[in-house]
């Protein structure tokens, strides 16, 4: 009996071949993305800069120069126009720094979050002297991450809790973690101004502002650099709040290994 004959099998890498190529395309398409955006944050680092400051420079130079040819309407009009290209000049710096966020390579590392908040909170009491602010750290805030980029979201979330308790007089900022769905969740929560929980949706959308820039100053890019910086890390973020009653800021951060425990006080600062 004749046995037929065995057919060649194709080798592994011939049924890798087209998924290679899928690969080395999407790379490349990738890579030509980047490309893309660092020649566009470059536009804004420096062609967009030099009309901003012609605009700045050249009302100002009517301003003084032309004093009395202005009428106080006229010198109005110069300081607005003034203290617009300076608004547009921040939210170019903004947009800068969500670009780099995005590109920046992660060095992961263990990271004391506890000490760094500290530390940024004693910066913002030096900015800004405000008395009976209290901060509650909880200990053993230790995560697994990028610290440079850590330090950034916390110095955001930080800064906007210190910036929406500035009407109340007994400010408190609290620091630490919970359980949420058997993973680690930290936390910053305050007492301050808060949001409207339908307006949730839009906290971390670059240039969304719940609040009116003459009740409380920024471009609105802090929230959409914080939700970068937890996705880089492969965590996620999102927000509990009440109008003026305060907001809490949730966000995991993959590879977390902490014992939970309750937070204590910080001395207040004054």
């Amino acid at each position: 009996m004749q046995t037929a004959p065995t057919q060649p099998q194709a080798a592994p890498f011939a049924l890798n071949a087209p998924l290679e190529q899928q690969l080395r395309e999407r790379t490349a398409e990738l890579e030509a993305a980047r490309a893309e955006l660092e020649a566009f944050a470059y536009s804004i680092s420096h062609d967009l800069r030099a009309p901003l400051r012609s605009i700045v420079g050249f009302a100002k130079v009517i301003e003084e120069d032309y004093a009395d040819r202005v009428d106080a309407e006229g010198r109005d009009a110069l300081r607005r126009v003034r203290t617009a290209a300076r608004k547009m000049a921040e939210q170019l710096d903004d947009m800068l720094k969500l670009s780099r966020v995005s590109r920046s390579e992660l060095t992961r590392e263990p990271v004391d979050l506890g000490k760094l908040a500290r530390a940024i909170a004693a910066e913002l009491a030096a900015a800004e002297p405000r008395p009976g602010v209290v901060f509650d750290v909880a200990p053993g805030l230790v995560a697994w991450g990028d610290r440079r980029l850590l330090a950034l979201l916390l110095r955001n979330l930080l800064g906007n809790a210190w910036k929406f308790t500035s009407a109340h007089a007994s400010a408190r900022i609290e620091i630490g973690v919970t359980n949420a769905a058997g993973e680690p969740a930290y936390f910053v929560r305050d007492n301050g101004a808060g949001f409207d929980m339908a307006d949730a949706s839009r906290l971390f959308t670059p240039f969304q502002r719940l609040h009116g820039i003459a009740e409380f100053p920024g471009t609105g890019i802090g929230l959409a650099i914080v939700r970068c910086i937890v996705q880089r890390h492969g965590g996620r973020i999102w927000a509990e709040g009440a109008v003026q009653n305060g907001a809490t800021f949730y966000f995991t951060l993959p590879g977390a290994r902490i014992e939970m425990q309750a937070p204590v006080r910080e001395a207040a600062l004054t």
